[in-house]
This record gives structure tokens, C-alpha cells and sequence, in this order.
């Protein structure tokens, strides 16, 4: 069970299940254009595009809000 956290939307909530989130709502083809980054536009997977946000905070900032804003 998630413990409510009101200053951190995003306890508790895995990067892989954001992203798969994401593509199940926009696709690949709409991501891209929201957030234009290479892992989306270019042969683009959850698990390239895992790797590429860890190792990236300002891509993950920008999908983190992406998230938050469709929920």
C-alpha cells in the first residue's frame, strides 16, 4: 500500500509504469512531439528510453510533468 505523500505526487510511482502510462495514453508518435527527445522519435522502446532517462534528469523532469499534467 502507497503511503500519501501531498508534497510528492509521484511517491511511490515507478519511472517504467509512468512511461508505460504515457504511451498507453499519447503513443510514441504524440510523445515525441510533446517531449522531443531522440528515445522517442527515433525507433523508440521502454527500454531504450528507461536507460536514457535515468541517466537524464531533465528529460525525466520534463516527462514526470507530462505525467502529472495528463492525470
Amino acid at each position: 500500500m502507497r503511503k500519501e505523500q501531498p508534497n510528492n505526487p509521484l511517491h511511490g510511482i515507478k519511472l517504467v509504469e509512468i512511461l508505460e502510462h504515457l504511451v498507453s495514453e499519447y503513443g510514441w508518435t504524440e510523445l515525441g512531439e510533446r517531449i522531443n527527445i531522440r528515445c522517442f522519435n527515433s525507433d523508440p522502446s521502454i527500454k531504450s528510453s528507461l536507460k536514457f532517462l535515468r541517466r537524464t534528469p531533465w528529460a525525466r523532469e520534463k516527462v514526470e510533468n507530462l505525467y502529472i499534467n495528463s492525470l
